[in-house]
């Protein structure tokens, strides 16, 4: 089987005409072509036209794309979203662009995008390394705050008495100081008190 898929921006009140006749025009089935409306930031797979379709995609079936962008928000989005199709035994083509994963130059160009994909990845984790250690050479602190000894203290005072005293629960007992039961248990442990 057959199928299409467009996506157009929210942000330009796009519509998908042009994608559409191209899809019909390549052999797809009106019917057989799905579509969203949404920010290019969103994942494939969250997605309502998206879901919809890779549902209905079985080994053996053919999904057509007016441009290999339509399918992801970012070059690896892409190149991760036909992976998976392409693994599960679907053919995917794009008009625009001629990636035909089945054809020599098509898989050279699909190798080519995560060869790139993989360098996009790489540099952002680069970017983000470096923000966290200029943070950290301003004196940001990461992680939890560390809990202040005399509220900790007050708090563990306060669930043992609701426990002993007035037949509370852990769990009750502990949810009337804003905690959990491992919280609790937790800060018990650290504390030293059996």
């Amino acid at each position: 089987m057959k199928y299409g898929y467009t996506r157009t921006s929210t942000k330009d009140k796009q519509d998908d005409a042009l994608q559409r006749r191209a899809l019909i025009d390549a052999g797809v089935d009106w019917g057989h072509i799905f579509s969203d409306q949404v920010s290019g930031s969103k994942e494939a797979k969250s997605r309502s036209g998206w879901v919809n379709l890779e549902g209905r995609l079985r080994r053996g079936d053919e999904l057509v794309v007016w441009r290999i962008d339509r399918i992801g928000r970012s070059m690896i989005d892409v190149v991760t979203t036909v992976k998976e199709l392409v693994d599960r035994g679907i053919d995917v083509r794009s008009l625009s662009d001629g990636i035909d994963p089945s054809s020599r130059e098509g898989r050279l160009m699909l190798n080519l995008m995560a060869t790139f994909a993989e360098y996009e990845r790489e540099l952002i984790q680069e970017r983000v390394q470096a923000g966290v250690d200029a943070a950290k050479a301003r004196g940001v602190r990461f992680g939890r705050p560390t809990p202040d000894a005399g509220k900790v203290a007050l708090n563990l005072r306060t669930v043992k008495h609701l426990i002993d005293t007035e037949g509370l629960g852990v769990v009750e007992a502990a949810r009337t100081v804003g905690w959990s039961k491992a919280t609790y248990y937790r800060h018990r442990s650290a504390a030293g008190v059996s």
